[in-house]
């Protein structure tokens, strides 16, 4: 286990996106997962960097409550082009127009978390903002893209992890892992502030 966070608790990802199970299996902290329930649709409109917590902290939540005990994380992350949110295509038509809107522009990245542990009364949500400039892609090229599948499930029709992401993701500007969809550096950042009871003594 990573000697940087050693939970003296269970942990739970409520999330099924593999992209952020292999990041948090990357750093070597064990977790269980359970999806949650909570819709993803907002109710109010609200600017990209605190819409993501909300739906975020709407996702710890049930979750949290069903094992009180347990220190629950939960994510949510918007892609935001010219102040419009650009969420999962819908169908591979509308993934093509992502990317064509996409294509030689920069856009940002939010993912917000969302940390919870019912028994304590305990939470806390934080964001994270990740700009990421594309290259000029042709029609063939996201044509190419869109019928691999791999937009499909990904916010803003693209992921960064994707082997053809070094073909068209041209600059980055702040953390790699937010745009794959759960910011490492906030997420310790706010264990140690939140939760650090809970974490063991690094240097022990």
């Amino acid at each position: 286990m990573n000697a940087l966070l050693q939970l003296s608790t269970s942990f739970i990802l409520a999330s099924q996106s593999p992209r952020r199970q292999a990041l948090l299996d990357r750093i070597g902290v064990p977790f269980q997962v359970q999806v949650s329930p909570a819709g993803e649709a907002l109710v109010d409109p609200e600017p990209p960097s605190a819409a993501v917590q909300t739906l975020a902290q709407r996702k710890v939540r049930p979750v949290a409550s069903e094992h009180p005990s347990a220190l629950v994380l939960a994510a949510d992350t918007m892609v935001a082009h010219n102040g419009e949110i650009l969420n999962k295509p819908e169908d591979p038509s509308h993934a093509r127009k992502m990317l064509r809107r996409l294509s030689g522009t920069a856009h940002t990245v939010y993912t917000g978390i969302a940390l919870a542990q019912a028994a304590t009364e305990r939470e806390t949500t934080a964001v994270e903002g990740t700009d990421v400039g594309l290259a000029p892609l042709s029609d063939a090229e996201i044509r190419a893209y869109v019928e691999s599948g791999s937009p499909m499930d990904k916010a803003g029709g693209y992921g960064i992890q994707d082997h053809t992401a070094p073909f068209f993701v041209e600059r980055i500007e702040g953390d790699y892992y937010n745009v794959v969809g759960l910011p490492l550096r906030r997420l310790y950042q706010t264990l140690r502030r939140e939760f650090d009871d809970l974490l063991s003594d690094a240097s022990a």
